[in-house]
């Protein structure tokens, strides 16, 4: 006498995939193995539901990702733009100057390009910074 055949409810798998369960987290929730999964999946039927299911669980979290973005959520805000624009954080060690040698920094600015306002702005934190006299 052959195990009776191990039941997985399709609605129920539906549910679990667009969750994007594992393979592991179904088995279990059904009470049947990993290999039992893997055997079904060749089944059309189940393999279609599957793969259905979890593509809806993808566009349900992009909706969701997309309406944070739109209501101000920044963070959601950068991971958009860093995985759908390209954009990325830029690490000092990446900078670099002309031909990419170093950047030099001269400990001696030129303030020649400086307008007298600015120069005066300049001279009053340079005054701030240093400590009074008293005399």
């Amino acid at each position: 006498m052959a195990r009776p055949k191990a039941k997985i409810d399709l609605a129920e798998l539906e549910k679990l995939c667009a969750m994007q369960c594992t393979d592991e987290e179904i088995a279990a929730f059904f009470g049947v193995s990993t290999k039992t999964v893997e055997r079904r999946r060749k089944v059309q039927r189940f393999s279609d539901v599957m793969d259905q299911a979890r593509a809806k669980g993808r566009v349900s979290v992009r909706r969701n990702l997309f309406r944070l973005a739109s209501n101000g959520n920044v963070a959601a805000s950068i991971f958009l733009a860093k995985n759908l624009l390209g954009y990325r954080d830029v690490v000092a060690s990446e900078l670099s100057g002309p031909d990419g040698r170093p950047i030099s920094i001269d400990s001696r600015p030129n303030l020649s390009n400086l307008s007298d306002e600015e120069l005066d702005q300049l001279q009053s934190l340079v005054d701030k910074a240093q400590p009074k006299r008293s005399g």
